[in-house]
């Protein structure tokens, strides 16, 4: 501990190792694998299965371009290391972007150039009023759903490997519209500042 006194700057370093020391999830020095034709063709199946509207050409689409963007953006991004590792990194300036929300930026802007008329995109994040990390993700639903009646699309998780499944039934987070948690956020600061 004598070092971190004397060495305060240490410590994003010594926290980096540490985590990435404890990680399960550790992806290979190539990077993450890309989905393959059995992983698009069972996320198209579940798009498909959000409801008899949904055009069959634009789930398949859907699904193909989310795997394959993935795939290239986890390129883009550097993924070499489990999401955790790689945000520190990103936020020691070591890496480019691969934030949960540069995934959802990304991904949603790129699916939203598809024009899809029986789609709709939103936007959720999840731990946004507690101790943990704040998560941000796209989810797909059948145009005219809400988000909770849609398929969650999120490749920050497994490091640049695509999980998706329905928001209701994901084990690991409970989505709230991000629309709604950017308004608790500024009512949070409205009576902070109404404090101070």
């Amino acid at each position: 501990m004598k070092i971190l006194r004397k060495a305060p700057h240490l410590l994003p370093l010594l926290a980096l190792i540490f985590v990435g020391a404890c990680a399960s999830n550790v992806t290979s020095t190539k990077g993450p694998p890309p989905g393959g034709p059995a992983d698009i063709a069972a996320l198209t199946q579940a798009i498909r299965a959000l409801g008899p509207e949904v055009d069959p050409d634009e789930a398949a689409r859907a699904a193909r371009i989310t795997y394959e963007y993935t795939h290239q953006l986890a390129q883009e991004y550097q993924i070499t290391d489990p999401p955790l590792v790689h945000n520190t990194k990103v936020n020691m300036g070591l890496k480019p972007r691969g934030l949960c929300k540069d995934w959802a930026d990304d991904i949603e802007a790129r699916l939203r150039l598809e024009g899809f008329q029986t789609l709709h995109l939103h936007r959720a994040i999840a731990n946004a009023d507690n101790i943990r990390i704040e998560h941000s993700t796209v989810i797909v639903s059948r145009r005219g759903d809400g988000m909770y009646d849609g398929i969650v699309l999120d490749p920050w998780r497994n490091g640049g490997v695509l999980y998706w499944g329905t928001v209701p039934g994901d084990p690991k987070y409970e989505w709230i519209p991000r629309q709604q948690v950017f308004e608790m956020k500024r009512a949070r600061e409205a009576r902070r500042a109404g404090k101070a």
